[in-house]
């Protein structure tokens, strides 16, 4: 038989699944800090899944990345262990990424002084790391060192209009000051969501500065022997950006809205594979000021994961859009309380081989009279998805 009539039963079957929503936690509700979850596919077809745990974020100095594996053979996550433990030192915010040579990848900033600012950017790489128990065997390990492309002028370039005695204008006057610092430019760039793989091979890291509330993006053409900075996201607000590429090569960055109401998940574009993006601008979809995280499906629909509220967190949505973000004709929710019960907040969201779309996330709810915590994990298909509608 033809390959391509192969690809079209295979599309035919993939249509007609029906719809799959499983959920579970990765592990119970407990009084530990559990955030920030980053999840792949193993090439075994187990899960990889990282978070941080402590006893709090950038304050707390017993913070450390922790991991687990979903063992597709016993149908169960492995028990955790530690990825990342910088001793004296808050480490936060992994994403995990598995490269074109099956390597797995571990980014995380180190805090260095208990403020985001502070941050130092580490990363670790495996290339022996598919077993049912503990951590991979590192081979590898360094720091990306960020010295931002354009930075001061960039941002004049995109803000100086903007200038003027009102609260816009002050802003604007403060971030072209300090873009022009280059000791505070070249610290505190740190990520949140998945690298992309462009088909060029470059590899994207996206991260964000809570000093400026812009984003950015590492990028190496080595397979990650070197980095060197993208120009900056530049904006009021838009942090944690999640990178898609359209058919056409643009690529869209979708950010966190950190700026004043009203409160939109953002966007910028970059039509040179990173280097430089424009300023960002507003989408329709609500943002609480909480991390979302957008994929590009292999059927060429775009999902985002994102808590669909202007406040708080206890609302946390998938929408689908068949135009690459033009419009997102379908929504479903993962959680969602009617009066805020718990949060349910930091998605990360990836798919796997057999088309499935696999989401962790941050799961926080009351236990015993304060907050639990812990990551749960969720796999869905896109039927199940358009059977929510709107």
């Amino acid at each position: 038989m033809r390959l391509e009539a192969l690809t079209i039963l295979a599309a035919a079957a993939l249509s007609a699944a029906p719809p799959l929503h499983e959920a579970e936690l990765v592990f119970p509700l407990e009084k530990w800090h559990n955030h920030s979850s980053s999840i792949v596919e193993q090439p075994n077809g187990d899960l990889f899944l990282c978070w941080f745990h402590g006893s709090g974020e950038r304050q707390a100095d017993d913070v450390k990345i922790e991991g687990a594996r979903w063992i597709q053979s016993k149908r169960a996550w492995s028990d955790r262990f530690t990825l990342a433990d910088s001793p004296g030192f808050p480490d936060t915010n992994g994403t995990v990424f598995i490269d074109n040579r099956q390597r797995l990848w571990l980014f995380w900033p180190v805090i260095l002084a208990n403020q985001w600012e502070t941050a130092l950017m580490k990363y670790k790489r495996s290339s022996d790391y598919q077993f049912e128990s503990g951590a991979p065997k590192w081979e590898w390990s360094d720091n990306i060192l960020m010295i931002p492309k354009r930075m001061h002028e960039r941002t004049q370039e995109l803000l100086e209009k903007d200038l003027g005695p009102n609260p816009i204008g002050q802003r604007a006057a403060r971030l072209i000051a300090l873009s022009a610092d280059k000791y505070f430019s070249r610290l505190g760039w740190f990520t949140r969501t998945h690298p992309i793989t462009l088909p060029s091979g470059r590899i994207l890291v996206p991260m964000y500065s809570d000093g400026y509330s812009f984003g950015i993006m590492g990028i190496s053409d080595d397979n990650g022997e070197t980095w060197f900075s993208s120009e900056p996201i530049v904006g009021y607000g838009g942090i944690q950006p999640s990178v898609v590429r359209r058919k056409d090569g643009t690529l869209v960055a979708y950010l966190r809205d950190n700026g004043p109401p009203p409160k939109r998940i953002q966007m910028s574009v970059s039509s040179d594979e990173g280097i430089s993006w424009s300023k960002t601008t507003d989408t329709e979809l609500f943002n609480p000021g909480a991390s979302v995280e957008a994929l590009a499906l292999r059927d060429g629909r775009w999902i985002m994961v994102y808590n669909d509220l202007e406040r708080d967190r206890h609302s946390l949505a998938v929408s689908m859009s068949d135009d690459e973000g033009k419009t997102w004709k379908w929504k479903r929710h993962l959680e969602r309380d009617a009066t805020p019960m718990g949060r349910y907040h930091y998605p990360s969201v990836m798919q796997a081989r057999d088309g499935s779309i696999h989401v962790s996330y941050s799961y926080h709810r009351n236990m015993d009279g304060q907050e639990g915590k812990a990551i749960k994990h969720a796999r869905i298909n896109t039927e199940w998805i358009e059977q929510g509608g709107r």
